[in-house]
């Protein structure tokens, strides 16, 4: 049943518009429980006048359940919904207020909850409330066989064939596991009521129906798995031929198989396509990132070479200055003071040239540590394609495969499926 619920005030509104006799044609107060009240709208006022030694305004918590048009579902049915829904949404023990419906020859309920406990004078919090209630709503279609509306479907569980790089990437990551293509399975078969639409509810998920060997119905997964549609639908065999009819217009599994490789084939030249041109945007960034760096460098070595060679030049004429001339000059050689302060220049020429080199090494390792960080992401980038290249050439070559099996290939297919 689709279950849609509410966090909200208004106690007055809310009953009188759960009692309007104006709009159904029968309305039923079935529950009140945990009010002193036995009124459905002093009851809300109940919940309302808790709420007020709280800062809650959205003290109620309002659902409807609404079962399929087509089905009568008894009122034990929607007791035990609302049992496992308020444990679901951590509701258990909260004043509760159910109401029936019916019109247009069908009965739908509304349930309400004080969110207020009254022991602890605190609301209580419902996260996630939607998604659990759509779980919740999934789970009842199939416990009870109804059919299912296609919204409830899983929608992550998307034909491979119409895969984007991103979401095969995602399921080669999560992988597939029986439970999964059972659940699968379930929902298309809830979600049909003829034939057609369940091979159309299985194509959406990525499968053909097919003609098992023994002319039961099977389904051929894009991996080339074959399916018992009664084993993995969890039906009886005849519950599966009334509704699904005959298969002699089904494709055999073989020739399944064989539309299933060319459709991959497709696929994986998409996905290949798609990978290059994620590949050259990446790398093409990168690259991007390595020139700007080229640029930066060589304009950091040239300012520093300028930078180096002015201060070579002041220092080389300080130390030129240094050295006297004329008499003092010859005055300075008799007494060998010239000699020595030549050979303090020369020291120190050294040891600027040593420093001047020190410098540029360690401006040219930054360089290098940093242009290596870089090299290290471009090989990651590429390793990273270079994975996803290789196991779309493996998954490609398993699709080939399954177009042209080996002998002993078709005969575990068929012994699979005559096990199934």
């Amino acid at each position: 049943m689709i279950l849609k619920g509410s966090q909200r005030g208004g106690a007055k509104a809310l009953g009188l518009h759960l009692l309007r006799a104006d709009e159904n044609e029968h309305v039923e107060v079935h529950e009140l429980r945990g009010f002193v009240s036995d009124n459905l709208i002093a009851a809300l006022k109940e919940a309302q006048a808790i709420s007020r030694g709280t800062k809650c305004r959205q003290f109620l918590f309002s659902l409807s359940l609404s079962p399929p048009t087509s089905e009568s579902v008894p009122i034990a049915v929607f007791e035990d919904a609302l049992e496992r829904i308020e444990n679901k949404l951590g509701l258990e023990n909260q004043p509760r207020a159910v109401v029936f419906h019916e019109k247009k020859g069908r009965r739908h309920a509304h349930a309400v909850w004080s969110r207020i406990d009254a022991a602890t004078m605190t609301a209580r919090n419902l996260p996630h409330f939607k998604f659990k209630l759509r779980d919740m709503s999934h789970a009842l279609y199939l416990e009870h066989g109804w059919t299912m509306p296609r919204g409830l479907m899983n929608s992550a569980a998307r034909d491979p064939r119409n895969f984007t790089l991103a979401e095969w990437q995602q399921a080669k990551r999560m992988g597939r596991d029986a439970r999964a293509l059972k659940e699968m399975v379930q929902e298309c078969w809830a979600a049909s009521d003829t034939s057609a639409a369940f091979a159309q509810a299985l194509a959406d998920r990525g499968m053909i129906l097919a003609r098992g060997d023994r002319r039961g119905h099977v389904a051929v997964t894009h991996e080339g798995e074959v399916l018992s549609i009664a084993r993995y639908a969890d039906k009886k065999a005849k519950e599966v031929r009334e509704k699904l009819g005959p298969t002699d217009k089904l494709p055999g599994i073989e020739d399944a198989k064989a539309q299933m490789a060319r459709d991959m084939t497709q696929a994986f030249k998409r996905l290949t396509h798609e990978a290059c041109d994620r590949k050259a945007a990446e790398l093409g960034a990168l690259d991007q990132k390595r020139r700007e760096m080229t640029r930066r460098h060589r304009v950091e070595r040239a300012r520093m070479e300028e930078s180096q060679e002015q201060r070579r030049i002041a220092e080389t004429r300080a130390r030129s200055l240094r050295l006297p001339h004329g008499v003092k000059g010859f005055w300075d050689r008799l007494t060998g003071r010239y000699a020595r302060l030549r050979r303090q220049n020369e020291a120190e020429a050294y040891s600027a040239f040593q420093r001047d080199r020190e410098e540029r090494d360690a401006l040219i390792f930054g360089h290098l540590d940093e242009r290596q960080d870089l090299q290290r992401n471009i090989q990651a980038v590429r390793n990273v394609h270079a994975r996803t290249f290789r196991e779309i050439r493996r998954d490609r070559a398993h699709t080939r495969t399954m177009a042209h099996p080996a002998p002993e290939k078709v005969r575990g297919d068929v012994e699979m499926a005559l096990e199934l």
